[in-house]
């Protein structure tokens, strides 16, 4: 008798991780340029540029083993990062911390905001792509954030 093999036409269904990992990277990768980009890098971090309506559309890879307070403090020379940050995570993972001990961690995808007055790293072994709306010194009052990060409680 034979034995009778079945072909199953279902699709496996791709872990979390899988998932987030692929969704980053046709616009997250940061190795093929954007368009019009204007491309920096401060602090080990890779930044695009990209002028739109009264700001800037932005792709900030950060790498792995990047932490503000190690990298970017140095440079800035404020003890916390003090820029506000509206955008979407499309790889990567970051963990962060207020002065007040506050903390935020977003996995992608994640939708982020975090208000000026924090730390940040990132965590494992991918780099952290944020795709950022940006208004330069006007972002906190553009998307209604607070000058500095102030626990409600």
């Amino acid at each position: 008798m034979k034995k009778r093999v079945v072909k199953s036409t279902a699709r496996r269904r791709r872990s979390p991780a899988a998932e987030s990992r692929s969704l980053g990277k046709p616009v997250g990768g940061g190795r093929r340029p954007i368009k019009g980009a204007q491309h920096h890098e401060i602090g080990g971090v890779m930044i695009d540029a990209v002028a739109a309506a009264n700001g800037q559309v932005k792709r900030v890879v950060y790498p792995p083993g990047f932490r503000w307070s190690t990298h970017m403090k140095p440079v800035i020379g404020t003890d916390l990062c003090m820029h506000g940050h509206v955008g979407f995570l499309t790889a990567g993972r970051v963990k962060g911390q207020y002065r007040d001990g506050c903390a935020f961690d977003f996995a992608a995808p994640a939708v982020v905001v975090v208000e000026p007055g924090h730390d940040a790293w990132v965590v494992g072994r991918e780099p952290a792509v944020l795709i950022q709306f940006d208004a330069a010194r006007e972002t906190t009052e553009r998307f209604g954030l607070p000058a500095e990060h102030r626990h409600a409680g």
